[in-house]
């Protein structure tokens, strides 16, 4: 029994030894307390309101859409403008009147005479210099230097051949051309082809009054009297004789497709290997599922 009583003596010990360590409570200081957020004033409450509306107000612009700098600033862009209005007016112009019809009598003057340099070294543009008593005059320098009825039927009587002429080209300097075409092939001075879809004069050749033969009613009379052959006459006709007409139907013959070259099988062992080793390794094929 003194054995049991030492042991519970010492545990008894040990026990009042731990529960002084667990009484000793570490002294913990106020916890902190919470800090209240700033409330936003008034000026910031605007500031924030200011920068809403000034988002709100800005234009809805696509990102592809270019920026506005101004009609006709380049020079290029008068350039072509001024071609335009000299094609248009059948008298020469001076480069005063030019500049006024461009509305730049304002600009400074190393853009005028850029401008004019330009126009002068032009390739649709005449140029005719000072002469006395004449300023110096622009014209518009067309494909065909032909302005009037008169020059047309000159300039096609001259051809060496019968190859005909633009009308296109024609209106390119003369704006008057379809009108003054009209008018000579209702006077039997000209021969014109058409545009089906609009009736727009296409080509021109002159009209040689000396091949007009006037034939005798007799001649006219036995040329009507030909009878011709009924429209399917002639396709029967032809076909008797072995030919095949023109507006006919011919088969087509179907393309020949080249013939496949037959695949080969693959064998059902697949690709034999090791075959120094066929003493020694096993075949498991006959497992496969």
């Amino acid at each position: 029994m003194s054995y049991l009583q030492n042991k519970v003596q010492s545990f008894n010990a040990n026990l009042g030894s731990v529960a002084g360590k667990i009484s000793n409570k570490r002294t913990v200081g106020p916890s902190p307390k919470p800090v209240a957020s700033p409330t936003p004033s008034a000026a910031s409450e605007t500031s924030k309101n200011d920068l809403k509306r000034k988002r709100a107000e800005l234009p809805q612009v696509p990102f592809s859409q270019p920026a506005d700098t101004g009609v006709g600033q380049h020079i290029m862009t008068q350039v072509t403008y001024a071609i335009d209005h000299l094609k248009k007016r059948d008298e020469p112009q001076t480069f005063a009147a030019i500049l006024e019809y461009l509305s730049m009598q304002t600009r400074e003057e190393s853009y005028k005479k850029a401008l004019e340099k330009i126009l002068i070294q032009h390739d649709k543009v005449n140029y005719e210099p000072k002469r006395e008593g004449r300023p110096a005059v622009f014209s518009f320098r067309p494909v065909h230097n032909i302005r009037s009825a008169e020059s047309l039927l000159r300039y096609l009587q001259a051809q060496h051949t019968a190859q005909g002429l633009n009308v296109k080209e024609l209106r390119d300097g003369w704006p008057g051309a379809e009108d003054a075409i009209s008018k000579l092939e209702s006077e039997g001075k000209l021969l014109v082809t058409r545009n089906k879809k609009d009736n727009h004069a296409r080509m021109v050749w002159p009209n040689d009054p000396s091949l007009n033969f006037e034939l005798d009613d007799e001649f006219k009379a036995i040329w009507h009297k030909i009878k011709l052959p009924e429209p399917g006459a002639l396709a029967d006709e032809l076909e008797k004789e072995g030919l095949t007409p023109a507006n006919k139907h011919r088969p087509t013959k179907k393309p020949v497709k080249p013939q496949e070259k037959p695949k080969r099988k693959a064998r059902a062992g697949g690709k034999t290997t090791n075959v120094h080793m066929a003493g020694v390794l096993r075949d498991y094929s006959h497992l496969k599922k």
